[in-house]
Parts: C-alpha cells; structure tokens; sequence
C-alpha cells in the first residue's frame, strides 16, 4: 500500500475549482464587529472608498448600489442605504422609496448587459432570518439563469462564477442610466 502523500499532485482525472477567496466569508472577515455603524460594518465603510475598491456600481440620495463581495451569480448586487438601518421597518420614506427605485434599476441594468431570465429579489432582515451583515439592511439583486444551478453549490457548497468582480463593477457602471439602461 502507497503512503498517501506519496500520491499528491497525482493526476487521477478529477478537475478541481479551488475557491480559497471563499474562506473569508466562512471566516466572518469583513463583517460587523458590532450593532453600530463604521468601520466594522461593510456597508457602511464600502462608500467611503473609491468605487472600483468598494465594488460601488452606482450612488443615489440616500442608497448606493455595491456588488455582493460573495455573489451568487455574477452581477449580484446589493442596494443598501447610507445610514446604518437594520431593516426596512426603520429606513425612511426617502430610503425606501428610493431603494425600490434602485432595484427597478439594477434589473433594467443587468438585464441590458447580462441578459438573464430572471431575478430574485428579498432582504434578509435579523441574523436568524439569514442576513450575513444583520446589523445593515441591504436588498439583494441576483440574476438568474436557465441551468445556472447545479450540483457544485448543494454537494461541493461552492459556486463556479465566470467572472471577476472588477469586471461586473465596471461593465454595470458603465451602462448605469444608459440608453439601454434604467431610464
């Protein structure tokens, strides 16, 4: 019997997708530290940066549009207000009402670049309801494709993305408002 590191690097006909960036996420790396807005919450600290750094595709009024650092599907976007609110019960008028507004955007946006068949829409509110940042409410955008599920994220708990997030930041921000855009 072969001593079982003898056997490393052997090919054996598997292909292998390595996503070791997902273990940020699984770390807890870049959430809030606690219940108050700034620097411990991603959210809050995204727009303080530039908007190729903090993945910001578009800034509203009182919401900005940012890529999910840990999407789905690419071009998963998230709309989140400025102030640091934990659900949709505690945002203003004005920030709900433009949240709803972005999320009409961020579809017609995606749709004119991406071309997906469909979206899922919803905010997680409360950390027992499946918000990974509980603390910030934030609406998630994620286009959806004919077969874009498949055995890797229910057996391997990875998902294959064919893009990089600097590309879906650049791509949407350049065709944000555009003529085949949000109107």
């Amino acid at each position: 019997m072969e001593d079982i590191d003898s056997l490393a690097g052997t090919p054996d006909g598997y292909e292998r997708l390595w996503t070791p960036h997902r273990m940020a996420y699984i770390a807890g790396e870049s959430k809030p530290t606690d219940d108050r807005p700034g620097i411990g919450c991603p959210f809050c600290s995204s727009p303080d940066r530039p908007d190729a750094d903090g993945l910001v595709v578009y800034r509203g009024t009182h919401c900005y549009v940012v890529l999910n650092l840990f999407p789905y599907n690419p071009g998963h976007l998230l709309i989140c207000p400025y102030r640091h609110v934990p659900d949709l019960v505690t945002m203003s008028v004005e920030e709900r009402g433009e949240l709803i507004e972005l999320t009409e955007a961020a579809m017609r946006t995606l749709s004119a670049t991406k071309s997906p068949a469909g979206f899922n829409l919803g905010m997680n509110a409360g950390e027992v309801a499946g918000a990974g940042v509980a603390a910030h409410a934030h609406q998630h955008v994620v286009p959806r494709w004919a077969g874009d599920a498949n055995f890797l994220p229910i057996i391997a708990r990875t998902k294959a993305l064919p893009e990089l997030l600097e590309d879906t930041r650049r791509e949407l921000s350049e065709h944000w408002g555009g003529s085949d855009g949000p109107g």
